[in-house]
């Protein structure tokens, strides 16, 4: 919401009438005609553009105003540009008065090239636009600012985002000619030269100057982006730029996008370029060309001009990229310079990358160099951003080449999370790396499903700003092999996200809480008796070792982490993360692994981080998957009947897992069935009645432990409507149910009863036995009700093509569709 002044100002803005609009365009005129503008003309500017962004209407602006504005584009002063372009691009323009980008005296810049963007109201226009940015790069023209060319190729960058189909194939021809034109034959002489004789020598004289290598060394190959010096001339920006936008326009017009990219923008390439460059290198840090600096491209054969236009701009392209990671292994005088020559590798890894897709022959060319560049930054991971498109490189062409990857992944799979979990520029990096190339890692790279304790640490650490990453790699990490582990790891990720955080405060000083106690977690992370603990949740990979008898020890460690925010947030993400697993674990698994994983999550219920919230979130989602389970294979309940048995015959369930204790109930109750397994037998359906008969005569004949509520009312009826299914289901067990029942409604009578609280609960919990009595005192009818057949419960009566409902649903049908 705008502030009150703000929309006071806005209301003005729209409430304003046509004859003070014209007396204010008047005035600006008048303002606009003077050779210098100062604070009146800014301020009037302003006005006029809050004036037409506030109302709906787009206006249309007075002749000279207009003409006048457009004048202002090609103003020294860069306010003034960015007011007149976003004054221009709310009006309609003059009917023959649209800019055109030959117009006289506008100089294209990022300003005026957004308002020629946004005239374009049609692929045509833009179209005509990249024909007329094109012909201006074909013919040479003047010199001088208005008709530079350093502003051109970003233009046509922004169309071919937006509207690639804008260049038809000529001008794609054209621009890759002009394109090699820049990268491999810019001048390798400063712009500007350097000032030679002396003081009393007479009249200055202009002598050319090679560019420099980043390490001081003159120049001995040809212009890269990684070349420096005083000035630059116009084909060496261009050169910049086109570099800039080389990955871009492959991908876009020379093939589709095989994997990752990891391109830096333009913008971004030239800021780090003008910041490595705007400072110069004295004559005396010159040495002479040195043999080494010639690059092993420089020699390259000529024949290379005799190609199409695309097959030469690829070749280019694959000698740009050699030369630049072969300048990157010069020591840089700057760090900036260090920043840009990260940057540069790169892109050129991902361009080679690129024009290997495209040509194949060229893979055995550049997978030495890339070799080679590997090995001389796996060992840095200050380097780890350009060892990313490394390993897209290998990825891609490692099967082809027959090399072996497998340090490459234990690198990325391996010493990125365990080691950079806190970056989170590497985070976003190696996880969208991740996802774009899911289905090639999960084919390709047996490393990478077992790598998930590795993987979470990124999730631990910043659970906010990875979460959607996890949602679509989920499902890849899980298999028949990693589905239990993983299923452990998840719900110990808070564990982890604790155990990161001591991590990093173990290597700082000793740290205590303002009150001067010292944190109990951090000492037993530094006690070599329980450090075992901590490093299972620092694992590398699945497969080693296992806790989960020593967790409550761990949890009692953690206990003061809590309320620590990291792992606040990372418990809210689980429960998202475990519907995900169950949903993926239910396509993979069959009935044995289904069962662990039942027994898993009883055994878990009790080992949890006490955090309230996130242990009743996690009690819910076993529940729901647990009756999910249960209803795809009603054959687990017999299989795995001990186990439900004897989590349901703890009485203390009842109070600290209602959730899951209720739907282990309804699940024995709903599928403790013959005509769910055959195998079960009246003598496990009775062990189940008396298990669950014991269970609920005891907490409505007690008052609740110390500490603890009321039970539910839902665990109740749920106990009681169990006990009705399985008496239906062997008559013999009718009569205890029945006196159950009876002395219920009697109890209840003599008025409130210590396991109930609520007056309106107990009357339901009433209700529901006296319905249960009446259907149970015929035992015929509360077998068809309390166990109904399948066909009853899934019916499907209007596929049955036998059963006169099917017909009169397809008649209706066709009367409808005739009316």
């Amino acid at each position: 919401m705008f502030s009150h002044g703000s929309e006071s100002l806005i209301k003005q803005a729209r409430e304003i009438q046509e004859p003070e609009l014209q007396k204010f365009y008047s005035r600006l005129v008048k303002l606009l005609q003077g050779k210098e503008f100062g604070h009146e003309t800014m301020d009037s500017l302003q006005r006029l553009h809050l004036i037409l962004s506030a109302t709906k209407c787009t206006r249309t602006l007075p002749e000279e105003l207009h003409r006048r504005l457009l004048s202002l584009l090609s103003s020294p002063v860069e306010q003034l540009q960015v007011l007149s372009s976003a004054v221009l691009r709310e009006t309609l323009p003059l009917s023959g008065q649209e800019l055109n980008y030959n117009q006289e005296n506008i100089q294209l810049n990022s300003h005026s090239a957004a308002l020629l963007l946004s005239q374009a109201g049609s692929r045509a226009d833009l179209s005509s636009l990249c024909a007329q940015l094109l012909r201006s790069l074909d013919s040479r023209q003047p010199e001088g600012p208005t008709h530079s060319l350093t502003h051109t190729l970003p233009v046509l960058n922004a169309v071919l985002t937006h509207s690639p189909e804008s260049l038809n194939d000529d001008n794609v021809t054209l621009l890759s000619k002009k394109l090699v034109d820049w990268l491999r034959y810019a001048s390798i002489i400063q712009g500007g030269g350097a000032s030679a004789g002396g003081f009393f020598t007479g009249p200055r004289s202009r002598q050319p100057v090679p560019t420099a290598e980043l390490d001081g060394t003159v120049s001995g190959d040809f212009f890269t982006v990684l070349c420096v010096g005083q000035g630059f001339t116009e084909d060496q920006w261009m050169n910049v730029y086109s570099f800039s936008m080389l990955h871009h326009w492959l991908l876009t017009y020379h093939s589709a996008p095989s994997g990752n990219t990891f391109t830096d923008t333009a913008n971004r390439l030239q800021l780090s370029f003008s910041l490595s460059h705007s400072h110069s290198f004295s004559n005396d840090d010159r040495s002479e060309v040195d043999g080494s600096v010639v690059s092993m491209v420089s020699a390259t054969s000529s024949s290379s001009r005799l190609l199409p236009p695309k097959e030469r701009l690829r070749e280019k392209a694959f000698q740009y990229c050699l030369r630049l990671i072969e300048q990157s292994d010069r020591k840089a005088l700057k760090r900036t310079d260090t920043e840009l020559q990260k940057a540069c590798l790169v892109e050129a890894v991902c361009i080679l990358d690129c024009v290997c897709v495209e040509d194949t022959s060229l893979v055995y060319r550049t997978f030495p160099c890339v070799k080679a560049l590997f090995g001389r930054l796996s060992s840095d991971l200050t380097f780890a951003r350009v060892l990313l498109p490394i390993a897209q490189f290998y990825l891609n062409h490692g099967e082809m080449a027959a090399v072996d990857c497998e340090s490459v992944w234990k690198l990325v799979f391996g010493r990125f999370p365990a080691e950079l979990f806190n970056d989170p520029f590497l985070a976003h990096e190696l996880l969208r790396f991740l996802r774009l190339n899911l289905e090639s890692l999960v084919l390709r790279v047996p490393q990478y499903p077992r790598s998930f304790p590795n993987l979470l640490k990124f999730l631990a650490w910043d659970s906010p700003a990875v979460v959607d990453d996890f949602v679509d790699l989920l499902p890849s990490l899980v298999t028949v092999e990693t589905a239990v582990e993983l299923l452990h790891t998840l719900l110990d990720l808070p564990c982890l996200s604790a155990t990161l955080v001591l991590q990093l405060r173990s290597t700082s000083s000793p740290i205590s809480e303002p009150g001067g106690r010292g944190l109990l977690s951090l000492e037993a992370f530094r006690s070599p008796a329980f450090r075992g603990l901590f490093l299972y949740l620092l694992r590398p990979e699945a497969g080693s070792g296992d806790t989960i008898d020593r967790l409550s020890t761990l949890h009692e460690f953690l206990a003061e982490s809590a309320d620590w925010p990291r792992v606040v947030q990372c418990s809210q993400t689980v429960p998202v993360l475990l519907h995900i697993f169950f949903n993926t674990v239910i396509t993979v698994a069959d009935q044995k692994l289904l069962a662990h994983l039942i027994l898993v999550m009883l055994e878990r219920s009790s080992l949890l981080l006490n955090l309230p919230t996130y242990v009743k979130e996690i009690h819910r989602v076993f529940s729901c998957h647990l009756l999910r389970l249960c209803k795809l294979h009603p054959s687990l309940v017999v299989d795995q009947s001990h186990v439900l048995l004897e989590f349901a015959g703890t009485t203390a369930s009842v109070y600290s897992k209602e959730e899951i204790y209720t739907h282990v109930v309804w699940a024995l109750g709903e599928y403790l069935s013959v005509s769910c397994d055959s195998r079960c037998s009246v003598t496990l359906i009775t062990s189940c009645f008396e298990t669950l008969e014991a269970v609920l005569f005891e907490i409505t004949s007690s008052t609740p432990p110390p500490g603890a509520s009321c039970p539910a009312p839902r665990v109740i009826t749920t106990l009681i409507s169990a006990l009705a299914k399985l008496a239906s289901r062997s008559h013999d067990l009718i009569p205890r149910v029945s006196l159950f029942l009876s002395k219920l409604r009697t109890v209840t009578r003599a008025g409130s009863v210590a396991w109930c609280a609520d007056e309106e609960d107990l009357v339901a919990i009433v209700t529901r036995g006296e319905e249960l009595w009446s259907l149970l005192r015929t035992p015929g009818v509360a077998q068809s009700v309390l166990t109904p057949p399948p066909h009853v419960t899934t019916p499907q009566w209007h596929r049955d093509t036998n059963l006169s409902m099917s017909l009169q649903l397809r008649t209706l049908t066709s009367l409808t569709h005739t009316q």
